[in-house]
């Protein structure tokens, strides 16, 4: 297993990680070819194509040739989809089967760095947003979204241009029919006469999150993701968040969100310091952090029988900044080092002990 091949599947893995995550507008010629293609294998003749602008628009319109009782949020239960997901299991059946004489680290090594990571990335910065659009019932088991995203196309892609696996031309056709479309459009709904598809987000905003390259939504100054009808999803390091949250967090606000991880991030937006000042914190005492040289612990007062000691993290973020966060404790410490110490499930002597936390 070489330098090389390692260097490659990453390459291949970005592609479509950027592919996944485009924002610029389909293309809508290429998008209807290829689906119509893929209706062409399952025996159909080509849908009518309607387009919206965002994954809430389609799923809230009813156009013509769908009956109102063929809701978008039941594209589970249509008769389509199972067609193609057939379909597409057959094709990567017969791909499998050339891969079982592969070495056994190579596939590995493709697996680890392009498969799943993608599925790590697309889940958090696609399906969860289609999770926030759907009203009705939504699961992540769902055989048709997943069968949309990329990284069962990269997995097939890396193998073929790193491993070498070899396709039949009719396969290499249908794979590239699906990779057509998963590089073309957004989501996309198959019935029989029309076919529902969905336009791009026009900003998507992300950052790194793991050591494959994987990523997820957070934008600190506005929408994390938006589509041009005005649909919009705030995320503060990938937790969904109100949007007052990243445009106007308060402690007044913070005070009334029942939500604990909105409040853990509305605090993170705004601050431990401004948080502690507008929340009017009673500083119970401060101790230099020995778990954490050059840092101090400082143990607020919170709520009824709660306080908050505020630390700083013995790991460097990727922007190179120590993140200063809050962890809840019994109301019963003065020490901030017994505080510290419980949070280990340690004496605050053992916690006074310790050469690093990390």
């Amino acid at each position: 297993m070489s330098a090389h091949a390692q260097r490659e599947a990453a390459e291949i893995r970005e592609q479509w990680l950027g592919r996944a995550l485009s924002t610029l507008p389909a293309d809508r010629p290429a998008a209807e070819a290829a689906i119509s293609s893929l209706y062409d294998l399952i025996g159909l003749p080509p849908p009518r194509f309607h387009w919206a602008a965002s994954p809430l628009t389609a799923l809230a319109t009813v156009p013509p040739g769908l009956g109102r009782a063929e809701s978008l949020e039941r594209v589970a239960e249509w008769p389509l989809p199972p067609r193609l997901i057939a379909l597409r299991n057959e094709l990567r059946r017969g791909l499998d089967a050339k891969v079982r004489g592969l070495q056994q680290p190579l596939d590995q090594l493709i697996r680890r760095t392009v498969q799943s990571p993608l599925l790590t990335s697309t889940g958090a910065c696609l399906l969860q947003p289609l999770q926030r659009a759907h009203t009705g019932e939504f699961s992540w088991s769902n055989r048709w979204y997943e069968s949309q995203l990329v990284p069962w196309i990269a997995h097939y892609d890396a193998l073929r241009r790193v491993a070498g696996v070899v396709f039949t031309a009719e396969q290499l056709r249908q794979w590239e029919l699906w990779a057509t479309v998963a590089a073309s459009c957004h989501w996309w709904w198959p019935a029989e006469h029309v076919c529902v598809v969905s336009e791009r987000p026009v900003a998507l905003h992300t950052e790194v999150s793991g050591d494959e390259g994987q990523v997820r939504l957070h934008h600190a100054d506005g929408p994390a993701l938006r589509y041009a009808d005005g649909w919009a999803l705030h995320s503060w390091h990938g937790t969904r968040v109100p949007a007052w949250v990243i445009a106007g967090p308060t402690a007044e606000r913070i005070a009334a969100e029942t939500n604990v991880e909105v409040r853990r991030c509305a605090i993170e937006r705004l601050g431990w310091p401004e948080y502690v000042e507008q929340a009017g914190l009673r500083l119970v005492g401060t101790a230099p952090d020995p778990g954490n040289p050059g840092s101090e612990l400082r143990l607020y007062d919170m709520r009824r029988e709660t306080k908050v000691l505020v630390a700083v993290n013995g790991s460097v973020e990727r922007d190179g900044r120590r993140r200063r966060y809050g962890l809840t404790v019994p109301g019963h410490f003065t020490d901030p080092l017994a505080a510290a110490g419980w949070t280990y499930g340690l004496s605050a002597e053992q916690y006074s002990r310790l050469l690093r936390r990390t």
